[in-house]
């Protein structure tokens, strides 16, 4: 009987921002399906903090943020990361869209979203 290749941890982290943890939790759920290192915060000083702590290749950022917003996040991670930030949130206006992405988001999805499946 032949034994299965051991599956390699991934070499890329995830920081997935968001306050509602349910769909944080649905969100980690398919990156670490996908062999990502998934890091977790509910508020925007959090997701700071552990942005500088664990250097994330993507970042999963919802805007309505207790305390800092999350298009403040997205400009104060700019300063100090080149991370992938993929905006996802609920206000779903072009306006929206527009400031998102001139903070510094890469890619901007609107909720809700329905998952791909595989």
């Amino acid at each position: 009987m032949e034994n299965a290749a051991p599956v390699m941890a991934s070499d890329f982290r995830a920081l997935i921002v968001d306050d509602e943890a349910p769909l944080a939790d649905v969100v980690a759920s398919y990156l670490k399906r996908e062999l990502f290192e998934v890091h977790l915060a509910h508020d925007g000083h959090s997701a700071l903090t552990l942005a500088r702590e664990v250097d994330p290749d993507v970042v999963i950022l919802d805007i309505g943020l207790p305390g800092v917003d999350g298009i403040e996040v997205c400009r104060q991670l700019r300063i100090f990361s080149d991370a992938y930030v993929i905006m996802l949130t609920a206000r779903d206006t072009e306006v929206d869209t527009i400031v998102g992405l001139s903070v510094g988001a890469d890619d901007y999805v609107t909720k809700p979203f329905i998952p791909a499946k595989s």
